[in-house]
C-alpha cells in the first residue's frame, strides 16, 4: 500500500513530547503517530460495532441484563488488540 503524506498542526508541547518517545522507541515521529491514529481509528470502529449489537439485542430484557458484562468484555478485547 502506497504511503500518503500529509501535514497536521499540533502544539508544539506535544510534538516535544512525540519526539522524545519516539527517540525512546527508536522509531520516527511519524511511526508514533501512524501508530496512534490507527490504533483510534480500530477503536471507534469497535465502538460503532458494539452499539449495532447492542441495538439489535435492545428488546430483549435478558439481555438489558448482561450488556454491562458485554460491554466490560469487549472494551478488555479492543483494549488488548
Amino acid at each position: 500500500m502506497a504511503n500518503v503524506k500529509t501535514a497536521i498542526s499540533m502544539p508544539e508541547s506535544l510534538f516535544q513530547e512525540v519526539e522524545a518517545l519516539a527517540s525512546e522507541l527508536q522509531v520516527s515521529p511519524s511511526g508514533i503517530m501512524e501508530l496512534t491514529i490507527a490504533e483510534f481509528v480500530r477503536s471507534y470502529q469497535n465502538e460503532q460495532l458494539l452499539e449495532k449489537i447492542n441495538a439489535a439485542y435492545s428488546d430483549d430484557a435478558e439481555e438489558e441484563v448482561l450488556q454491562p458484562y458485554f460491554r466490560h468484555r469487549h472494551r478488555q478485547v479492543a483494549e488488548r488488540e
